[in-house]
């Protein structure tokens, strides 16, 4: 007997199904969209991530070294196999390009709520617009996933903020402070003692009193952000307000404005981040992490040879979407779905295969027996499967060319022609024939 992995986790039918109804929904809106999916490997070079990460970010990985002596990596996530991609075919592809794909990734790290060593995201990016629009129909993009899941407005918030922003005012302090370093520490503001969290910022180059003044900066009334140039005298985080503003502007246009609050506290930990960052938290704070988060990385495609391309995207992590489905009382019952068991007894098997060939080819999911089990045994199976309806196919049945109909949930059962099951019924139930 082995047990699984540590970090890993098997799907049975029944959890499969709630989880493809999330990854169907998320993709379908994409598509509505126009994001055009895409296909991507497992494995990359481990010097891409090292390339942008620095060396630490190996203790990370899955990496190790190939039969052919390649050092490779299992992806962590699909930003650089993007970039790759879309700079190997930049002269070719028409821009704007808006890709979209469902795929697993891997990283070496402790498990906990929400987040597994082997973990599933849908990623939607768009290459080749700066316009505020991009960013906006992003944020709209992730806006109808939640909806179409059927979380409401009061389920959860999507927390907007602006790396330049903070970018800006970092620099309003002098030229010593490691910028990267403090908006990483503002990333990491919610989830450390306050105190650990000032003496992140002093360890960036700001002293106690500036980190202070910084936090308090951070946490200005939306309205009155724009006078945060004011205060800085940069013309950078004038500039960096009003694309905020702009985005905001243009996510009123997409509908979606009234699920974003601004909070400048939401930094984005990553330093490829440029522009407008985003993430999306459960409203009442039971689902402890963040659900998810995007935002704008105008230098990543040059960083990997490219010609100066921006872009804009984001990736909902299933796992901790499911957290907050769950939480909201949305998420699917894990049970399995039957639309028709059809069921034989004695030697009927070519009316029984032709009856389930008739309904699949209706859409419909059809089981029959495969086991040569007993009448019992199969109704038995039938109830396993939660299968709506039973057609039951006998010898008896055929002699009088009939079929029987039997509903499972209530137990009602009908006789029927066999030259009229299912005739031009989309789906044949009890009722139909019970007229």
């Amino acid at each position: 007997m082995y047990d699984s992995v540590k970090g890993f986790r098997d799907f049975y039918p029944e959890e499969m199904q709630a989880r493809r109804w999330a990854m169907d929904t998320l993709e379908d809106v994409a598509q509505r969209y126009g994001f055009r999916e895409i296909g991507t490997p497992a494995l990359e070079p481990t010097e891409m991530y090292v390339d942008k990460s620095g060396e630490e970010i190996v203790e990370e990985l899955y990496s190790f070294e190939d039969k052919g002596g390649r050092e490779v990596a299992l992806t962590p996530e699909l930003t650089p196999t993007v970039a790759r991609m879309f700079v190997a075919k930049q002269q070719e592809l028409s821009k704007p390009i808006k890709w979209v794909s469902t795929r697993p990734f891997w990283r070496y790290e402790e498990p906990q709520q929400g987040r597994f060593r082997e973990f599933y995201q849908t990623n939607v990016d768009i290459f080749g617009s700066a316009e505020p629009a991009a960013d906006a129909e992003v944020l709209a993009v992730a806006v109808d996933m939640l909806t179409d899941l059927g979380l409401t407005a009061e389920d959860f918030e999507i927390r907007v903020s602006h790396r330049d922003i903070l970018a800006g005012v970092l620099e309003s302090f002098g030229a010593d402070v490691d910028v990267p370093e403090a908006i990483r520490a503002v990333d990491k503001r919610a989830k450390v003692d306050h105190d650990d969290y000032l003496d992140a910022l002093v360890e960036a180059g700001l002293n106690y009193g500036q980190a202070d003044k910084f936090d308090e900066m951070l946490q200005i009334d939306a309205a009155e952000i724009e006078t945060l140039a004011d205060l800085t005298g940069s013309e950078d985080v004038r500039a960096a307000t009003d694309n905020l503003q702009a985005v905001l502007d243009a996510a009123e246009d997409f509908g979606v404005r009234e699920h974003l609050t601004v909070s400048l506290t939401t930094a984005r930990g990553l330093d490829y981040y440029t522009g407008v960052v985003f993430e999306c938290f459960d409203s009442t704070g039971e689902v402890s992490r963040s659900v998810f988060g995007g935002g704008r990385y105008d230098d990543l495609i040059e960083g990997f040879g490219g010609q100066p391309t921006p872009a804009v995207g984001f990736a909902p992590g299933h796992a901790t979407l499911q957290l907050l489905c769950q939480r909201a009382g949305v998420w699917p019952a894990e049970e399995l779905s039957t639309d028709y068991y059809v069921l034989q007894v004695g030697d009927t098997r070519p009316t029984a295969a032709r009856i389930a060939r008739d309904l699949r080819e209706r859409g419909h999911v059809v089981e029959s027996d495969v086991a040569d089990r007993s009448f019992g045994a199969q109704m038995g199976y039938a109830d396993g499967i939660n299968a709506e309806t039973v057609v039951i196919v006998g010898e008896q049945d055929l002699e009088n060319d009939e079929v029987t109909l039997k509903e499972m949930d209530d137990g009602e059962q009908i006789s029927v022609p066999i030259s009229e099951f299912p005739g031009d019924h989309d789906r044949p139930t009890f009722e139909d024939f019970a007229e």
